[in-house]
């Protein structure tokens, strides 16, 4: 018997969707959620069907960002082959994507076990909301908002995209979070944070869904599950980033901080309440 039905996973699914670039944790609502529904958080199996309707979520930024990925490749392909056009934004852009993302992939491998353990507890995921909505807020009352995705820098690429370890490591902190509030400090405007974080997102997930496959299948979860759960995801996500992106464009991150306070203490609640395992 699947450890997730197909019901579960369309939920699981839009919760993913929602979650995965707003900067609220993914991985928080997903576990929370798993709680509500008595699905074990720490599960193989379940952890593995997290990692893969991420994809989903990826692909849908995939999809969206199709433009400016291919423009970005083009400009990378050509620069391999000539020298003439490795100056280009583009091309060195290309190089600090996945220079960034080599150092959340070598800490996701070491600590494999310590987050799927201790680490996974939705006592952590309680306290890394909370803590993370501090760090947001400050981020962004410290960033000064003047510069735009073309200022970018190597400097800028590395710094964000090892702020992700923090969302790895601490769940419930939030990928994007840490992302956005990391390129806020370094004075990013708010779009250039977003749309930063997205792209530096795409390597780290979808690695990690592919990684995670084997043990989402051999471990108890149907392909039924997997596929619905994966195209809800990709759905949902789609709509998600769009509408994140008109926001950010107007508004602060505030509403995102007050929200994420009040899941945190919420959560807090339920699991001293016994209503939820964690």
């Amino acid at each position: 018997m699947s450890a997730i039905s197909v019901g579960q996973a369309a939920v699981l699914g839009v919760v993913e969707g929602v979650t995965e670039f707003l900067p609220v944790s993914s991985t928080g609502h997903l576990k929370i959620t798993e709680g509500l529904m008595n699905i074990p958080v720490d599960d193989q199996s379940v952890v593995g069907f997290s990692a893969v309707i991420q994809v989903g979520a990826i692909a849908a930024v995939l999809v969206y960002f199709f433009k400016d990925i291919k423009r970005i490749v083009s400009a990378w392909g050509r620069g391999l082959v000539n020298k003439n056009e490795r100056y280009h934004h583009d091309y060195k852009f290309a190089w600090w994507v996945i220079a960034a993302t080599i150092p959340i992939v070598v800490v996701g491998l070491a600590a494999k076990k310590l987050v799927e353990g201790p680490l996974g507890s939705l006592w952590v995921v309680a306290g890394s909301l909370i803590v993370g909505s501090g760090v947001m807020w400050c981020a962004d009352q410290m960033g000064r908002h003047k510069r735009g995705e073309d200022d970018t820098s190597f400097k800028d690429a590395m710094l964000v995209g090892c702020s992700q370890i923090l969302a790895l490591l601490f769940p419930g902190f939030s990928r994007s979070g840490a992302t956005m509030s990391t390129a806020l400090i370094l004075d990013l405007d708010r779009v250039a944070a977003t749309r930063l974080s997205f792209f530096l997102g795409i390597p780290a997930l979808t690695g990690a869904g592919i990684y995670e496959l084997k043990d989402a299948l051999g471990a108890g979860v149907g392909a039924a599950p997997l596929v619905v759960g994966t195209v809800v995801s990709f759905v949902v996500a789609y709509a998600s980033i769009a509408w994140l992106l008109k926001f950010v464009a107007k508004h602060s991150f505030n509403a995102f901080v007050i929200y994420r306070i009040v899941i945190g203490l919420a959560l807090f609640g339920l699991l001293a309440a016994g209503t939820i395992n964690a």
